[in-house]
């Protein structure tokens, strides 16, 4: 991503009910460009429904979601999803879906072509561009879903509980797919989550959101560089701060998985 013009995305005191259900309260929040901010809390607090509203997929009773600043002129979609559930095409192979999204902008062949290319390379996917979703493991698949996010060069990556249907091990790789991805593209993003450990890896700053309706708890910058944050030391810093983050919402959290739907 371009850094030649910056910008920030804005959250300006955002509300949010279905029916009479209040789902958030008052959020604010700004994500500078190249940051990535995650989101916590627990189970009903409303974070899905705040990356919802950000993406422009739910509109807010009240308050604002916007931009300050100029969007890099390469970015075909400003904001682009990244699923839990990969919500990959089975009938088409790999380069069929990464190539989806470009599919709603008007460019020569070629164009699409080279853009498709260069986000299966960007992911590692190269070699698999040919394989249906069902012959590639759940790791690969979210694969072809951040390179199909990457394609159309989003200004705002947001992400909703993107390592959460796959297994440990797998999603140890992804994490450090990530890192390597953001590092290269300065990848802006808000990322959703229930793991603590993926926010404190992910992150430079995690949003700590209250129990049904959702309110800002608190917002805790990580002032380890993301590329240290598995050595010894970092990991004796990040334990600490796992345990006070889970310290603010251990008591919401039980109440959450007490709680008939």
């Amino acid at each position: 991503m371009s850094a030649q013009a910056g910008f920030e995305l804005v959250v300006d005191q955002v509300s949010h009910a279905f029916g009479a259900v209040a789902a958030l309260d008052n959020i604010s929040l700004s994500v500078r460009e190249g940051e990535i901010v995650a989101v916590i809390g627990p189970s009903g607090c409303g974070k899905s429904t705040l990356l919802g509203i950000v993406g422009g997929l739910i509109a807010p009773t009240s308050g604002s979601v916007g931009v300050r600043g100029s969007l890099p002129a390469e970015s075909l979609n400003p904001f682009t999803f990244v699923f839990q559930d990969f919500a990959l095409l089975p009938w088409r192979d790999a380069r069929g879906n990464v190539a989806l999204p470009l599919e709603h902008h008007a460019m020569p062949p070629a164009e699409r072509r080279a853009r498709v290319d260069d986000a299966l390379a960007r992911t590692g996917l190269s070699e698999f561009a040919s394989a249906l979703p069902k012959q590639l493991s759940g790791g690969m698949r979210q694969r072809v879903g951040i390179a199909r996010a990457l394609v159309v060069k989003p200004a705002v990556l947001l992400m909703d509980e993107p390592l959460s249907a796959l297994d440990g091990q797998t999603r140890e790789l992804l994490m450090d797919d990530f890192e390597a991805i953001w590092a290269r593209e300065k990848t802006t993003g808000i990322y959703v989550t229930h793991n603590l450990d993926e926010a404190l890896r992910m992150a430079d700053r995690v949003m700590v959101l209250r129990r049904r309706p959702g309110r800002v708890r608190e917002i805790v910058e990580i002032d380890i560089p993301r590329g240290e944050r598995t050595t010894s030391a970092a990991r004796v810093r990040l334990a600490a701060l796992h345990d006070y983050l889970w310290a603010h919402i251990r008591e919401e959290a039980r109440m959450a998985d007490r709680e008939v739907v």
